[in-house]
Order: C-alpha cells, then structure tokens, then sequence
C-alpha cells in the first residue's frame, strides 16, 4: 500500500467516524466508497467506526472481486453508481434520523425550500422500497438519483453523493437538516413549494456561485465587489 492510499483510506475512517460526531449515522449502519484506480475503496460489513482503521477498508473491483476484509453489504449500488456517474467520485449511505422518517412514508422532499436546489433539482427523490443489499436496491437508487446528488431510499435511509470525501459529507449533513426543516413544516400543514421557475433561478445563482462567482446574473448593475485599494 502506498503512503497516498493509506492517507485516502484514513481519510474516509475519519468521514466514516464523522458521521456519527454530526449525528447522522449510528452503529455499524451506512457506508462510504470513493473512486479509486481500476475500482473503489469501500467500508467493510458489520465493523464498527470506533473500531476501524485503514487497513480495514476493502479494494473491490467492477467485476465485484475484492481484497481484504468482507466488503460493505451495499456494495452493489456503491459500484453502479460509480460507473454510471463520472461526475462523482464518492458515495456515502447513512440512516440519518429525518431523512430516514420521511423515507419511512416514502415521500419525495418537494421544493419548500430552495435548499433542495443543492441537490441539482426542484425535489429530493425518494427510490422505491427493495431489500438492502440487493441489486432491485441499486436499480431503484440510480433511478432516483438520475440528474440529483442525493436521494432518500424507501424504509431505509439515504445516499449523498460528491466529488471529495467532505462535499459527500456535506450533502449528507444538508439532506438531513432539510428533512427534519420538512418534517416540522408538516407539522402545521402541507408547506407551500416552489414553482419550477424559480428553482431554475435558484439553481443557475448556486451555479455561478459553485465556480466562484456572486449568484447575480451577467450584467446585473448592483453587485458585490472588492473594495478598490
């Protein structure tokens, strides 16, 4: 193992025990994989966070073969999801509390909130229910997952996805936050949404602001700029 592999493998225990300080994961559910030479890198099955180390994650290959320790019972959509989004380099599965509740009902997180533009849509998608660990799981994971970066799944939990170990956090810990906002919006009735329009608006400005730039349009006359020295 390279001195770079076990800097990447340390890193995802660290994401991995994350999980669990930010509150949205517990046990030894969930799961984390990231992108890596001719495969991934993946957490191994039934191994508490506390107690893994580097040496603990597991190399697996496209072709389902792997090295080391049993992999991850998710492995399926772990994998599917890697080959099918080249926009992605990690995918993290937890059972966060909100999101699972709302999962529970098998209800899609509409647009009551822009926040749900984070997500690269007017709707956070709940997948149809299947077996955990099953490839009718993954199927209906990347399906719900089609132009998104995270979706719930049906009586289970959630997946976010992202480009690093931390954005993949990230977008765990915001899906999260809005399904508990969601949950006490309901609490007092159907929360208004969104109209399509709008979310467009939303997710063009986070767009712009994603490569550095202000969320005002080209052009706009009032804008935030440097002080001049």
């Amino acid at each position: 193992m390279t001195d770079e592999e076990h800097e990447v493998r340390a890193a995802m225990v660290d994401t991995c025990r994350a999980m669990e300080a930010k509150g949205i994961n517990q046990g030894t559910s969930g799961n984390l994989s990231l992108r890596w030479g001719e495969g991934f890198l993946i957490t191994p099955s039934s191994l508490p966070y506390d107690r893994m180390q580097p040496d603990d994650i597991v190399v697996m290959g496209w072709d389902a073969a792997y090295v080391g320790r049993r992999p991850s019972s998710e492995w399926r959509f772990h994998r599917d999801i890697l080959a099918a989004r080249p926009d992605v380099d990690v995918v993290l599965h937890c059972h966060s509390a909100h999101a699972t509740a709302v999962a529970c009902h098998h209800r899609d997180i509409p647009a009551f909130h822009y926040m749900v533009g984070v997500m690269g849509g007017n709707s956070l998608r709940c997948a149809g229910y299947a077996t955990f660990g099953t490839q009718a799981l993954s199927d209906a994971a990347l399906g719900a997952l089609e132009g998104r970066k995270a979706c719930l799944l049906a009586q289970h939990g959630q997946i976010a996805l992202g480009r690093t170990l931390e954005q993949a956090l990230a977008m765990a810990v915001e899906v999260e936050a809005l399904a508990q906002m969601y949950l006490l919006a309901l609490s007092i009735g159907e929360p208004p949404v969104l109209p399509e329009a709008e979310m467009e608006r939303v997710m063009g400005q986070m767009r712009r602001m994603s490569y550095g730039q202000g969320p005002e349009g080209e052009g706009a006359a009032d804008v935030a700029r440097p002080r001049e020295s």
